[in-house]
Order: structure tokens, then sequence, then C-alpha cells
């Protein structure tokens, strides 16, 4: 009783840590104390109330959140509900795109006319309406994901549409620049906790002047953002690009 008290007094950050170094008591208290954190999260993926008894998808997000205790890191500048969340909606969403790969597992409104469940073509074409309104739906809230992430580095998108590089090479440029601060490990933890860019080291790693990168220093930071996160639709963009 004396060891369940201290667990409940300590700072969630602190919690994580210990579990992180074998204290499966901390675990199993954060795992049955979140419950109700897990299911709202999964909950507004799947836009429906989850009961944690019978719904699969609370498996999934328990999991989820299991695995973002021991891949949470201080260090990276969220806290650890912020970090748990955007794993367990990332795992509920890639959970039920798997499941739409499978043709016995894809659900479609119930009161859909028999006669139109029996055209095979009709079938094909609501299933891929379907995809593209749940589609939509995801993007929109990887989007709004980003806005507060961008917050914390005091960006804005509209900022961003004004200050994105014109001309294909610009941008081409920024976007490698960005991706050399995310793989280069001191220089990502410092704009993870400075929120801002080394421009004195970086301006030793590229083939950019200080002038240019200071100019798209706002641009390289949304970039860098979007490599940092799970963000699924937005890395679509990025693909090919400054490599």
């Amino acid at each position: 009783m004396i060891a369940s008290t201290s667990v409940q007094e300590q700072p969630l950050e602190e919690l994580v840590a210990s579990i992180q170094q074998g204290d499966t008591a901390a675990q199993n208290y954060l795992l049955r104390t979140y419950q109700p954190f897990i299911a709202k999260c999964v909950s507004e993926v799947c836009k429906r109330y989850i009961d944690p008894k019978r719904d699969d998808e609370f498996s999934i997000g328990l999991s989820a959140f299991n695995e973002a205790i021991f891949s949470f890191s201080a260090d990276r500048g969220s806290s650890f509900l912020s970090f748990a969340k955007l794993v367990i909606k990332r795992k509920v969403i890639d959970y039920i795109r798997y499941n739409q790969k499978r043709p016995s597992s894809i659900s479609l409104d119930e009161n859909f006319d028999e006669e139109l469940m029996e055209n095979p073509l009709e079938v094909a074409v609501v299933k891929d309406k379907y995809n593209q309104e749940l589609d939509a739906v995801y993007r929109k809230e990887e989007i709004m994901e980003f806005k507060e992430k961008l917050r914390e580095y005091k960006l804005t998108l509209v900022e961003l549409t004004e200050v994105s590089p014109k001309h294909r090479d610009a941008r081409d440029s920024a976007v490698r620049t960005a991706r050399i601060l995310y793989h280069d490990k001191h220089l990502n933890e410092y704009v993870c906790r400075k929120k801002k860019l080394p421009i004195k080291e970086l301006v030793k790693k590229v083939d950019v002047s200080k002038k240019t990168l200071e100019r798209n220093r706002k641009f390289i930071l949304a970039i860098f953002i979007v490599l940092s996160g799970d963000y699924i639709y937005l890395k679509d963009y990025l693909k090919g690009v400054g490599q």
C-alpha cells in the first residue's frame, strides 16, 4: 500500500522514467489509471464511443500507450501525454487501414440496400468513397496536431505560406537542410530544446549561406517538425524532395 501511494505521488514524467528502468508496479499503475485517456484518444480517431471491454481498437490503443512509455524521451520537447496521444492515434489509424485492405473486414453502413451490396462495382465505389472520407478526417486531424506543434516554435500555418521558398531549387535546398538538421543528433537535440535553428553550427554542415538560412529559418523549422513527428500525410509531400 505504501508503494502504491508513492507511485501515485510521483510526477508523470518521473513515473515514465522509472518504468523505462524496469518498474513494473509503476507500469501497471499507468496502464490502469490512464485507460479513460486511452479510450478518449481512440474515440477521437474512430468518431464513436469506445468500450474498453469490447472494442478491439481500445486494445490497440492500450498497446500503443505502453509502447509510448518506452519510446518517450523528455529531451524531445513535448509532454508524455502529448506524445502518447500521437502514438495511440497513429497505431489505431494503421490498424483501421490494415483492416480496410482485407475485404472481409471492411465495415460499411448497415443501412445500404441489399441490391447495392450484391453489385461488386457499386460496392467498390462506395468503399472508395468511404476511404476518401476517412482519409480526409485523418488529414484534418494531422493538420490540427501540426498547428499545435508549430505553436511551440512560435510559428503559424499562415506564416509558412508567406515565407515558403517560391522556387523549386530553393525549396529543395531548405528541405535538404532540414533533413541534415533532423539526422544530426547534436543539432536535433538543440532544436528540440531551444525551438530555434543553430545557425552557427548549421552553416558549417550545409552548402548554404548564413543569410539564406536566416531567410528560410521558419520554413526549415516547419520541415524539421514534420520529419520529427509521425505525420503520415505531410511526409508524403516530402518524398523525394531534398534527397
